[in-house]
């Protein structure tokens, strides 16, 4: 019965695994960013490059734990066509996002969300952090929420890069 089960598991889970990898990616969405600096940014402008959208607070522990290790991954990868857009939630204030900024000297581009279009354009994100690596296409590689694995992340993003 043991074995059984064991094997329902193992062919349940590799059924899942093929769903997820051969399922088409989507596109993201058709988004405009306002920028900290007054700029509109629209997504599109970014295609042919590797795009890091990730919905942050400054009041979120794991949002600025994180971006030490976003600034190096831009400024590692920043040359071979990396962006990261780091998009302020709807209710993080503007003057909290920009002394935030300012004082860790980020150098990627960061926006505000202050009507939450883009939080909904990406399906209503809630939780943060929440982040989309985008393809040179235009499509959604992969989500992440919460905390993820560094070293699976940079393999994502070279590999895309490479593409």
């Amino acid at each position: 019965m043991k074995k059984l089960f064991a094997l329902i598991v193992i062919l349940a889970c590799s059924a899942g695994g093929y769903w997820f990898v051969s399922r088409p990616m989507t596109q993201a969405p058709a988004v405009t960013f306002s920028t900290l600096t007054g700029q509109q940014l629209a997504l599109s402008e970014l295609r042919g490059k590797v795009v890091l959208v990730k919905f942050w607070a400054t009041s979120c522990v794991t949002c600025v734990a994180q971006m030490p290790g976003n600034i190096e991954n831009f400024i590692k990868y920043h040359d071979k066509g990396f962006e990261i857009v780091a998009v302020a939630m709807q209710y993080d204030p503007a003057n909290y996002v920009v002394n935030f900024v300012e004082t860790r000297k980020i150098p990627f581009t960061v926006a505000l969300d202050t009507m939450g279009q883009a939080a909904r354009a990406f399906g209503d994100v809630k939780l943060t952090p929440t982040a989309f690596l985008i393809d040179k296409q235009g499509k959604i590689l992969k989500r992440y929420v919460g905390e993820y694995d560094k070293t699976e992340f940079q393999a994502t993003l070279e590999k895309a890069l490479a593409g």
